[in-house]
């Protein structure tokens, strides 16, 4: 829990106000608030919280909260605890402000009541919100924001927003902590312990622990004391039934837990970069199944084993371990596998699975191996699909049927379908749009729609729709720094940046504006490197910020800042050797080497160093040799484009039958029948030129003159 801020100072009114409050001789501990409907739950929740003993280990520990009590007490309560005074609001006032917490006991009917709304309004004025602590009972938290569940809601208004340090109630939308005392929620025992955690300032871990502990000594004593009465076989019986109840519960508590780290905490963590953290949630996860007979795991419990997998495959991943991402993939993709076979109108199983067949097709995809890739991502579609046919109406279904298109769509891009990714594409833009006005503060609905946005630009630029290319980018970029603006601490807001801006850059300087191409490009490679100093070992960050660099490099020495170009060369170069030495199968890794010696060998061209742009360009061709060979659809091209530099070298010495040799070897590499790119279509027409072939080059020219294309660079 972060520390609690000071507090802050009211101002003279609030002052005067607070002095008329009578003073209490008892400072409670906490202030229960809850809708007498309610009371059943109130009842036991007090009762739990009045007779709940801290563990020796923790009281006396100084927390964010303060040195942990021995005991929660008192719990002030609105019907027990008040006195017979005339002024019943001006007690209630005076309790508040005597206690330390307030505990919310949540449920649509306490989303209406105006006296539990008061009590919240009244505590937080002068309290931080980390004070206030939610008990869901009922209902859905924050239902009122989607439309059609408003009468589902179960956090009153107060304790939805935030209040400023003056006391007043602000737009910004409130994040208390809360515990899901529902049935279908943690359970009352871990929703007990999480509430106390939260009170104490201490992780939730320390406290199912010590009372896994507690809970190991009452069986201990329970067995010493059954064989001692063995004679009494009836007490065995009872002692025996409750041992096993008591692990039943205990293996339940221990399984919520793991849900929770798994669920709400990851949810927490990803946010905001920290890849060490969720290490350790998700070893933390396996461990526990480790000592688990793999054989007794209920269905929910290989399900969730399976989640943990699949988290610790995601961060091997992020940091460049493929192998090691695939091995997880996979153990985890046969028990969801099985899951969906045995369950195959459950759409829950059907999701757990799709996760792992659409990251297994991802690792085959980062290799380069495009007919296993393309595989996987139609029978993710698949599965997809199935899920809406199951259940029209889920939200969460329909998202997944976007990510399915877009995935597969992304596919068909690389292959040169521009036509059939466009459509894809759109599809899935329709669909999050669609979303994105039902829930407008949906986090993951606007992060799809920023990556959908690039992705349409992408496959409408392959098309020949420049403008349209450019069009999309640009929304993208503006609607990134708005989310950015608005969530500073949301790290994968500001990755989704660096290749927006490094698009937008490089499409930009293409087409007439080198100027506003390279400001584009430098935002690219500034965010990259604000990344990295927070997480240096994030593959996906380092590998984007290397291709921004190559790009501002070529576009800084066309206009004539070549030093500077040289600076963002090395710096790109010395990030693609750092990928390459995690794996050298990576294509697209394998594209970052091939750019980092073109580069290189343009601006020695561009400075008069012939000789070392003629041994630099040769080694571009090894790199796109080796890219070639891994059936990278562009492997050819960028032969092409490496052969045309070479011929500009020779062309620059005097050597004319060298460079025609050269650039004539670039049109025979040339992939004919192949859909081009508007930029591709530029190098062919200049090698066309170089080549003599006046005619067919004019054509082109004409072509992409029709397209908006306008390459200056």
């Amino acid at each position: 829990m972060v520390k609690l801020a000071r507090l802050p100072l009211m101002d003279r009114s609030a002052e005067a106000d607070t002095a008329r409050i009578p003073r209490l001789r008892t400072r409670y501990y906490a202030f229960l608030s809850y809708s007498h409907k309610d009371k059943e739950l109130a009842d036991w929740l007090h009762r739990e919280l009045e007779k709940f003993r801290v563990p020796h280990s923790l009281a006396g520990k100084l927390t964010a909260n303060g040195v942990v009590p021995r005991r929660l007490t008192p719990v002030f309560r609105d019907q027990h605890d008040l006195s017979a005074g005339a002024d019943l609001g001006e007690e209630i006032k005076a309790a508040l402000a005597a206690s330390q917490f307030l505990v919310v006991l949540c449920s649509p009917t306490a989303a209406t009541s105006r006296w539990t709304n008061a009590e919240i309004e009244s505590f937080k004025r002068t309290r931080p919100e980390g004070c206030v602590l939610a008990a869901v009972a009922a209902g859905e938290p924050f239902a009122s924001e989607m439309p059609g569940h408003e009468a589902e809601e179960c956090f009153p208004p107060a304790l939805r927003f935030r209040y400023d340090r003056r006391g007043h109630q602000t737009s910004k939308k409130a994040e208390p902590l809360a515990a899901d005392f529902r049935e279908s929620g943690e359970g009352k025992r871990l929703a007990f312990l999480k509430l106390v955690a939260g009170m104490l300032g201490v992780g939730l871990d320390d406290l199912v622990q010590r009372e896994s502990v507690r809970r190991h000594r009452q069986m201990a004593w329970l067995a010493a004391g059954s064989l001692a009465g063995m004679a009494v076989t009836s007490t065995l019986a009872v002692t025996a039934i409750q041992s096993r109840n008591e692990a039943r519960e205990q293996r339940r508590e221990a399984e919520g837990l793991v849900g929770f780290m798994l669920g709400d905490l990851k949810d927490k963590l990803e946010p905001i970069g920290r890849l060490d953290a969720l290490d350790a949630v998700g070893s933390r996860a396996l461990a526990y199944y480790q000592h688990q007979d793999k054989s007794q795991l209920s269905d929910d419990a290989l399900a969730q084993r399976s989640r943990a997998l699949t988290l610790m495959g995601e961060i091997a991943n992020t940091r460049g371990d493929l192998d090691g991402a695939l091995g997880r993939y996979r153990e985890a993709m046969a028990s969801t596998e099985e899951l969906a076979r045995r369950y195959p109108n459950d759409p829950q199983r059907l999701f757990d699975h799709a996760q792992n067949v659409f990251w297994v097709g991802e690792v085959a995809h980062q290799r380069g191996q495009m007919a296993e890739a393309e595989r996987a991502m139609r029978e993710y579609k698949r599965l997809a699909d199935n899920m809406v046919a199951l259940q029209p109406d889920n939200r969460k279904w329909q998202l997944e049927v976007k990510y399915s298109n877009s995935s597969l769509a992304a596919l068909l891009y690389e292959q040169r379908h521009y036509p059939e990714a466009s459509r894809l594409f759109q599809q899935s833009l329709k669909i999050i749009e669609s979303l994105a006005a039902a829930e407008p503060n949906n986090a993951d609905y606007k992060r799809s729609t920023v990556e959908t946005l690039g992705f349409l630009s992408d496959s409408r630029f392959g098309e020949g729709f420049v403008d349209d290319a450019i069009a999309a980018r640009e929304r993208q970029a503006q609607f990134l720094d708005t989310l950015i603006s608005r969530n500073p601490a949301d790290a994968s807001y500001r990755l989704q940046a660096i290749p927006a801006n490094w698009a937008l850059g490089r499409l930009l300087a293409q087409n007439g504006d080198p100027q506003a191409g390279a400001e584009r490009l430098q935002k690219a490679v500034s965010l990259g490197e604000a990344l990295l100093a927070a997480e240096p070992d994030n593959s996906d960050t380092i590998e984007y910020t290397a291709g921004a660099r190559f790009d501002l490099a070529s576009v800084l020495a066309a206009l004539g800042r070549r030093d500077e170009a040289a600076a963002q060369t090395r710096a790109g170069c010395d990030q693609t050797n750092r990928l390459l030495s995690l794996d050298q199968k990576v294509a697209t890794w394998q594209r970052r080497r091939f750019e980092c010696a073109l580069t290189r060998a343009d601006l020695a061209l561009r400075g008069g160093g012939l000789d070392e742009a003629l041994l630099t360009a040769q080694t571009a061709v090894v790199a796109a040799e080796t890219m070639r060979k891994q059936k990278d659809v562009d492997g050819r091209f960028a032969l092409a484009r490496a052969y045309n530099l070479i011929g500009n070298v020779r062309a620059r010495q005097g050597n004319a039958s060298a460079a025609s040799a050269a650039w004539r070897e670039a049109l025979n590499i040339w992939p004919n029948g192949i859909p081009e790119t508007p930029s591709q279509t530029a190098i062919r027409m200049r090698l066309l030129n170089s080549t003599g072939d006046a005619a067919q080059a004019r054509e082109l020219k004409q072509k992409l003159a029709a397209m908006g294309y306008r390459e200056v660079i």
